[in-house]
Order: structure tokens, then C-alpha cells, then sequence
């Protein structure tokens, strides 16, 4: 498993482009939790934690780098996936171009029941959580028909997925 210092290379080391698909409907992230509670009760928060990741996509977009991810979302929609969607807008911002899918659509489309960062369209890093939705870590996949298979459902995800503005306001 890649994790910690190791995993977060990946993300300084990539070419061109980063893509990740997400299809769980919660993520136990403890950096998080204190603004989630913040947005489930309509209190206002500076998401400090976000801060870093911010910054990374804005440097990495001023080099012509590209960060893009797809949601596959349940509707109605958990309370981790509004706080999701209302995160977006400050990633987004800062050049990361998410999009979203609803699970339905997802399911008929074919897409993979677990999530995944593509990384330059080479390198797979097929995401692994415990019970309690906690990250455990990546597992770097270098089979050449996964990483192909990832990239059609990459493609698949992306062309059926809807603007993270145009979700917010459905």
C-alpha cells in the first residue's frame, strides 16, 4: 500500500493530468470531520484543511497541469455528498474540474465499484478503505489491460458526468 509522503508524491510528480473517479457515498477523513460538522449545521468555515490542497492544484494549473475528478453520487444525496458538492466550488476555483454522476447512471454505464486516481493515464492507483470508510492506502496496479480498462472507464465517467455548477443547481 502507498501511503502518507509516498502517496502524496504522486500528486508533485505527475506530467500532465490527475484524475480521480469517487464512488463511495461517505469518506471518514479526520482532517475533515470539524467542517463537515461546521456545514451540517450551517456554521461558516475557512476549511483550513483544504488550504495545502488549494494551493497545490493552483501551482499545478499555472504549469499547464490538470486535475479533474468524477463523482458517482447516491440521490438523494448523503450529507457527506453536499459537503462535497460545496467543497467543489473552492477546488474548482482553484482549476480542479469535478463532475458529477449519479449513482444510477454510473451503474448503467459499467463504471467500477471502487475509486481510483489515473495519473498521466499510466499510472493506476486503485483506492482501498476500511469498514469505517477510513483511507487505507493505494495499491499501485501496473497490469497493462486494468490500467486500459481504467482509462475507458475514465472516459466513460467524464463524458457522462455533469458540471459541478450545473449539479449544485439541479
Amino acid at each position: 500500500m502507498i501511503t502518507g509522503d509516498e502517496f502524496g508524491q504522486l500528486f508533485r510528480t505527475f506530467k500532465h493530468t490527475a484524475f480521480r473517479l469517487e464512488v463511495r457515498d461517505r469518506y471518514d477523513a479526520s482532517y475533515e470531520n470539524a467542517s463537515l460538522a461546521k456545514f451540517l449545521k450551517g456554521e461558516e468555515d475557512d476549511l483550513p484543511w483544504m488550504q495545502d490542497w488549494l494551493a497545490m492544484i493552483r501551482e499545478a494549473t499555472k504549469r499547464g497541469r490538470r486535475f479533474a475528478r468524477v463523482r458517482v453520487v447516491s440521490t438523494p444525496l448523503t450529507d457527506y455528498s453536499r459537503f462535497g458538492v460545496w467543497c467543489a466550488q473552492f477546488t474548482n476555483g482553484a482549476g480542479e474540474d469535478i463532475r458529477y454522476l449519479e449513482r444510477e447512471r454510473a451503474d448503467a454505464v459499467g463504471l467500477p465499484g471502487h475509486d481510483y486516481w489515473l495519473f498521466d493515464s499510466s499510472t493506476l492507483i486503485r483506492m482501498h478503505f476500511n469498514e469505517g470508510d477510513e483511507f487505507l492506502g493505494g495499491e499501485l496496479v501496473e497490469d497493462p489491460a486494468a490500467v486500459v480498462q481504467h482509462n475507458h472507464w475514465r472516459d466513460a465517467a467524464w463524458h457522462h458526468a455533469v458540471r459541478r455548477d450545473d449539479f449544485a443547481t439541479e
